[in-house]
């Protein structure tokens, strides 16, 4: 802000709400300039000097208040301070006297309370409480067992245990001499039920060696070549066509291929050979069937190629039962212990139908219509496992319910045995009067023992 410029003498009075300025006279600098300035622009000079007078009567006023308000501020400070100090000499005298009476009472030296404490509760201190409960307490169970003493050795009426004594006696005498008899009887089933557990162990094993030996017969002991070779050699025949197992011939090179078949060959020239594969082994490559089924063609000089597995979970990965794989192989399965060959024989049959499709003559054979048959079939073969699975998981469940039925009743058995066996024992124990009034005289001691004891 630039110095106030004095102003001339001049007439300056106050009239009413309004200030009346004569003959006053501005030297100031900057306002000189902007008077010329507003009367070069043709403004009234008046207005100009009206406003000057009241931003500077504002901004005067406005200084005015901001150095009260320090001063104020200043002020307040100044009496905060001594307040505070005030107060925090008060705080302190306060805290040192509180300090003083605490050490007074819990110091743990010179307090008055640990004192007192270790007074009456003190393990040194003859006259604490718990040294007087103590020895009240040792009196007490002294006297007690002084007195329970002479009541339970004192052999007169006054000892209630005199006659429990002697019943106890007698009854363990009875209990030990039942127990031998039972002892006897329980040893002669242990020998008699050992003699039935070697017999049944004999026939058990009698059982063991004629499975194993029908395991080892033609029937059930044959590789599952053999009998897949069986199996096809069956349908082969009711469909005028003739089966050979060649597994252990070789021929083009190499023994590929274990069962050939050749079309129609009951009837003169066969018109076409189908070769196939049997495979017992699981987590067999798709890559490897496919190469197997490819040699065993060229060795055995068949227009198509058959995968024989036991089980759908036997087949290759990404490999789907009946399915046809570039027009000349083809994945089933048969599993010999199971009655139905319905895989094998539409296998058969789709493989069959192929290869005489293939050297069929033109408008010989009607494709479209073996096609669709063939789709059908493999349609209803699907629904035929499906419910096949389902009949297999009710058996399941109903072969469930009957072991739980026969569980079941066995548990009522070992029941019944046992309430047989509690009956037997009852009648044993039961010898007459003179032992129920013994069980009465033991009664009553025994009441009497626990009416003294209380």
């Amino acid at each position: 802000m630039e110095p106030i410029t004095p102003v001339s003498a001049g007439q300056v009075k106050l009239l009413g709400d309004q200030l009346l300025i004569e003959g006053l006279t501005v030297e100031d600098e900057a306002a000189v300039a902007l008077a010329r300035e507003r009367e070069a622009a043709g403004e009234s000079l008046d207005a100009l000097v009206s406003q000057a007078v009241e931003i500077g009567a504002r901004i005067l006023q406005r200084e005015q208040s901001a150095a009260d308000t320090e001063f104020v501020k200043a002020e307040f400070e100044r009496q905060a301070h001594e307040v505070e100090q005030q107060f925090n000499e008060s705080a302190q005298k306060v805290t040192d006297g509180f300090k003083q009476r605490i050490d007074a009472t819990f110091d743990a030296d010179a307090g008055l309370l640990p004192k007192l404490l270790e007074q009456y509760f003190g393990e040194n201190s003859s006259s604490a409480v718990q040294k007087r409960v103590e020895a009240l307490v040792a009196e007490m169970l002294r006297t007690h067992r002084e007195a329970l003493t002479k009541q339970f050795t004192a052999d007169d009426e006054n000892n209630p245990l005199n006659q429990f004594q002697k019943l106890t006696t007698e009854r363990i005498k009875q209990a030990s001499e039942q127990q031998a008899k039972q002892l006897l009887e329980m040893t002669r089933t242990l020998s008699e039920m050992q003699q039935k557990m070697a017999a049944a162990e004999g026939e058990a094993k009698g059982a063991e060696a004629l499975a194993a030996e029908h395991e080892q017969s033609a029937a059930k002991g044959r590789p599952y070549e053999e009998r897949v070779a069986a199996a096809i050699a069956e349908i082969a025949h009711n469909r005028g066509d003739s089966a050979e197992h060649v597994g252990e011939v070789s021929e083009g090179g190499g023994k590929k291929g274990d069962v050939v078949v050749d079309i129609e060959s009951q009837n003169g020239p066969p018109r076409g050979r189908i070769a196939f594969e049997a495979k017992n082994v699981r987590d067999y490559p798709r890559s490897k069937m496919i190469t197997t089924l490819d040699s065993a063609r060229e060795q055995r000089s068949a227009g198509y190629a058959v995968l024989v597995v036991p089980t759908d979970d036997q087949v290759p990965a990404n490999t789907r039962v009946l399915e046809e794989i570039h027009g000349d192989k083809l994945v089933i399965t048969y599993d010999p212990d199971s009655d139905s060959t319905l895989v094998l024989e539409t296998g058969y049959a789709l493989a069959r139908a192929r290869l005489l499709m293939g050297r069929a003559e033109t408008g010989d054979v009607d494709v479209a219509a073996v096609t669709d048959a063939a789709e059908k079939a493999i349609e209803i073969l699907a629904s035929v496992k499906k419910i096949k699975a389902s009949l297999t998981s009710a058996k399941t469940q109903i072969d469930k319910s009957a072991r739980s039925v026969d569980d079941m009743a066995s548990r009522v058995r070992e029941q019944l045995d046992a309430i047989c066996t509690l009956t037997r024992e009852d009648d044993d124990v039961a010898d007459g009067p003179e032992d129920d009034a013994g069980d009465e005289d033991l009664a009553a001691a025994e009441d009497g023992a626990e009416d003294d004891q209380g």
